[in-house]
């Protein structure tokens, strides 16, 4: 295992989740420390995709560490140096929205500047159905801030859901490596399905 201090942040694209512990089993077993973060929306809401008591639960088992889910829990992150890099996976149009704008106002997002203040990389693996309407925008502003990177992304069905923007999450250990370096994983965009 590699020494490295991740944190792993879920935001409220519930449909991804599944996928996003997938990427979270694969980055736990690389990396010597794992810190899982959800959203309030994440910690509180059971929908067709599964209770969230359960989710949170497998969080810790996989990461063997307690979840941070609100702002008072990951306000620390910065000025404690807790980690190394930070992964938001999935990130939501929502976060995406509050990034761009320096909203604090959910875990995840303090999270984000906590670490940020630090001059240290945030990996976003994006999953939103307004990627490429409302949001865009703000993935625009995203794209250029430094020490901000991106899972390579693409349409994930562009008939549909023509504005919907997902990320490839199993390139998610591969966008930590490139960010760690000061890169962008490319091609940051991927064909469309």
């Amino acid at each position: 295992m590699e020494q490295l201090n991740v944190g792993f942040a879920f935001c409220g694209s519930f449909c991804t989740l599944s996928r996003g512990l997938d990427a979270l089993e694969q980055v736990a077993a690389r990396y010597t420390r794992v810190l899982p973060i959800v959203s309030e929306r994440v910690a509180a809401t059971d929908t067709r995709f599964g209770n969230a008591h359960d989710f949170m639960r497998e969080m810790e088992r996989i990461c063997g560490s307690r979840v941070i889910a609100t702002v008072e829990q990951a306000e620390p992150i910065g000025p404690k140096g807790l980690l190394d890099v930070l992964v938001i996976c999935p990130c939501t149009g929502n976060t995406l929205a509050k990034l761009a704008h320096g909203i604090t106002d959910s875990s995840v997002s303090m999270a984000a500047k906590a670490h940020l203040r630090n001059g240290k990389p945030v990996v976003v693996a994006l999953a939103s159905n307004d990627g490429l309407s409302a949001s865009a925008p703000n993935l625009g502003v995203l794209l250029a801030r430094k020490n901000v990177y991106f899972v390579p992304f693409g349409q994930d069905d562009c008939q549909g859901k023509p504005t919907s923007l997902v990320s490839d999450f199993s390139l998610v250990p591969r966008a930590i490596e490139a960010a760690r370096r000061g890169e962008q994983l490319q091609p940051v965009l991927l064909g469309a399905k």
